[in-house]
């Protein structure tokens, strides 16, 4: 797999292209076969929604927007995406909708509370998921969120500073920890600590890991791995995916051996099974910071934020395996 982040053949490159042609939607920056992230723009929300998630590049509902790993959104490809997305999904609107950004490791969890606040609110919620680094450069660029919940305290200290944020509104929404895991079929036993084979462990194969220089999880990933004295031995067998979820299935379909996550989705994956938990001390404290968005404060969107830090909606982040960290967010 190497450190790419998702590869797409030429074939399903071509039927991409094609689902654009014939709905007369724009193939913008359509590659070869390179490592790259995935962009997609749906067509059936408003306002548009942007995710990096590879379960969506099978579908055939949306057309598909490519970026080379380190390349930034332009201001203007992201008004006109906005503005094409506002224009197709119009008249399927028929109420209030709150757009939501959120580290993909929330996904289980959120899906749940999202459910149950349409269901007793009466309020649409549009939700993208994706990894914390590519969702607060949209946002950072004019992405028409309206809350955004990180994996990490950087990613919203970078907005924050922009002064992008809501004044007052960003607080810790949850905990996690971290877990080493191995797919089907791996019988492999090894003890997360100081020194641990894992090159042994992988057997000429790769460590499936978020991006270790962006994506939250793959950061807390590799400042664990260099705590514990293992980095330098393991950097070079690393499959980087472009979020914690990429990477999770990359070790519940057998691509990888062993790989790095969250506890939260390893629990989600009957799939996988979880060698051990890395140690609290090697890695900072897993925190997910949630905040309104300054041009998204409405009272529509400032009701599902209280819906999201009330005792409802912190009961199934428990169930889920989060922590609980609400609070201030420098804890």
């Amino acid at each position: 797999m190497g450190s790419s982040s998702v590869r797409l053949t030429d074939s399903l490159i071509e039927k991409f292209s094609n689902y654009n042609d014939e709905h007369g939607l724009p193939n913008l920056a359509i590659s070869g076969v390179k490592p790259i992230d995935t962009w997609v723009l749906r067509t059936n929300t408003t306002p548009v929604s942007f995710t990096s998630q590879p379960d969506y590049c099978s579908s055939m509902d949306w057309p598909i927007i490519h970026k080379r790993t380190q390349l930034l959104l332009m201001p203007a490809l992201l008004a006109a995406m906005f503005w094409l997305g506002l224009g197709l999904g119009l008249a399927a609107q028929a109420g209030p909708r709150v757009t939501v950004f959120a580290a993909a490791s929330l996904k289980n969890a959120l899906d749940e509370v999202a459910a149950n606040f349409e269901r007793t609110q009466g309020t649409s919620l549009s939700i993208s998921y994706a990894g914390s680094s590519a969702l607060a450069r949209q946002i950072q660029y004019g992405a028409p969120a309206q809350i955004f919940i990180s994996a990490n305290s950087l990613w919203m200290d970078l907005l924050e500073d922009q002064a992008v944020l809501a004044p007052a509104t960003r607080m810790n929404l949850a905990g996690n920890q971290l877990a080493l895991i191995a797919g089907p079929g791996n019988d492999v036993s090894l003890e997360v600590k100081p020194g641990m084979d894992l090159i042994a462990a992988l057997q000429g194969k790769r460590l499936a890991m978020a991006l270790v220089e962006a994506v939250p999880a793959g950061i807390y990933g590799r400042q664990a791995l260099i705590s514990l004295g293992v980095w330098e031995t393991v950097q070079p067998h690393i499959a980087q995916t472009d979020n914690v979820r990429a990477a999770l299935r990359l070790v519940a379909l057998g691509e990888a051996p062993l790989g790095i996550v969250y506890a939260t989705d390893a629990f989600a994956e009957p799939r996988v099974r979880v060698l051990g938990m890395f140690p609290p001390g090697s890695h900072p404290p897993i925190v997910y910071p949630a905040a309104l968005i300054k041009d998204g404060d409405t009272t529509t969107s400032r009701a599902f934020f209280q819906f999201l830090v009330g005792s409802e909606a912190q009961a199934i982040f428990r169930q889920h395996g989060f922590t609980p960290a609400g609070g201030p967010p420098h804890d």
